[in-house]
């Protein structure tokens, strides 16, 4: 099977061509399986910190630590990928944060916090880098510029399942193997998920590129790359935001439960945005771009500030989540264009722990927002928060070209 080059451009863009293309199919659903963890984690924490007898604070601990360590470990092992090979980090990777997740399973994190913090920031810090990975391969299994947008598109689109199905298979683990059945699960699942991308044939070939000399400041050299990780740390903000203030105007409206169907109906927003963006053509200016989509995000929660009843404020939701995808599919495109030669799985690694600081702060300042005045503030600083990253990602001179071939 082979992808169409010169009149069936529109169609080799699409997501079902995307989805058929050689390779495409494993290296996707192997990503995403391994990457399941990240939405399974943080719940399982908590869950086993709670049969221990523990505390939410000491959940909370444990789940920042995770996080932390996520953060910090992920641009070190981009940079021993780009300057070694795929398969090596990420095997043992896998089976390194497996064994942290083991780990705590077998403690009590109530009577041996000690312990059990450093197994998460262990856990955390070991996690393969399967979402760089993946970016840096798009160029390799498909041909055309277009059809490696469209890639992007669906990439971005498809981690909403991760934050779905992860606390579902950790409340049915839990449910079938006791308390710690989620760690367990989450364990298995990241080791199978690594080894079914790890050795595909693109990961088993993939090379960076050699550049002339290495700097000790990676791709943060890039003035211009710096400033695009500063706009998705807002961009993270204001999804943390919303992922608080939800429960905060569900818990107003006298239905906390109705917060679990917001935020799914923003996911469902969020996929469908995703698959639209699939078809959309090639900029020639990416980061004009981006500062139009980055406009739209922040247009898309504008109107949660009218905080109107709960029927009301579903379609409210589902809309809010339309641009994230594609926001995100045209950061990945600027990241390949931006990043300095041999830097590019660093750089994706990068993106990642800018969004997570983001997410985190911005989960923070909502929860905060929340006590002291409302719900309808917290969403307000999500719009403030989107306006940030439009500002941030603003640049009248035109982006340098690609400077990475392996990309």
């Amino acid at each position: 099977m082979t992808m169409p080059d010169t009149a069936s451009d529109a169609a080799a863009a699409s997501t079902w061509t995307v989805l058929r293309a050689p390779h495409v199919p494993r290296l996707l659903s192997a990503s995403l399986i391994g990457r399941l963890p990240t939405g399974m984690v943080p719940l399982a924490l908590v869950l086993v910190v709670r049969h221990h007898g523990g505390d939410y604070r000491l959940a909370g601990m444990l789940t920042a630590l995770y996080a932390v360590g996520a953060a910090v470990g992920g641009p070190v092992m981009g940079r021993l990928i780009d300057r070694t090979r795929q398969p090596p980090l990420l095997l043992g990777g896998a089976i390194t944060s497996g064994t942290a997740l083991a780990a705590l399973m077998v403690l009590d994190p109530v009577g041996s916090p000690g312990l059990a913090a450093v197994a998460a920031v262990v856990a955390g810090a070991a996690t393969p880098q399967l979402e760089p990975c993946l970016r840096v391969l798009w160029e390799h299994v498909l041909h055309g510029e277009r059809a490696v947008r469209a890639a992007f598109a669906v990439d971005a689109a498809t981690q909403e399942l991760i934050f779905v199905c992860g606390p579902l298979l950790v409340l049915g683990a839990t449910h079938l193997l006791g308390s710690s059945g989620g760690l367990l699960t989450a364990a298995v699942i990241c080791l199978a998920g690594t080894v079914g991308f790890a050795t595909a044939s693109p990961a088993r070939s993939w090379r960076a590129a050699r550049p002339g000399s290495r700097h000790w400041a990676g791709p943060l050299r890039s003035g211009r790359l710096v400033r695009l990780f500063a706009a998705l740390v807002c961009v993270g903000a204001a999804i943390g935001v919303f992922t608080v203030a939800t429960p905060g105007y569900a818990d107003a409206e006298g239905s906390l439960g109705a917060a679990s169907w917001l935020i799914a109906l923003n996911a469902v927003g969020a996929l469908l945005g995703g698959v639209l963006y699939a078809a959309a053509p090639v900029a020639r200016r990416e980061d004009r771009r981006l500062l139009f989509l980055l406009v739209l995000l922040t247009i898309g929660y504008l109107p949660l500030t009218l905080t109107p009843a709960l029927p009301g404020m579903a379609p409210l939701a589902l809309a809010s989540g339309l641009a994230l995808p594609a926001v995100l599919a045209s950061a990945f495109a600027l990241v390949a264009r931006l990043a300095p030669e041999g830097t590019l799985t660093e750089a994706h690694a990068w993106m990642i722990t800018s969004f997570g600081a983001g997410n985190a702060g911005g989960s923070a300042l909502a929860g905060t927002l929340v006590d002291l005045a409302s719900p309808t503030t917290a969403f307000a600083a999500a719009a403030l928060c989107g306006a940030a990253a439009a500002s941030l990602s603003f640049s009248p001179r035109r982006p340098p070209r690609p400077v990475d071939s392996a990309a």
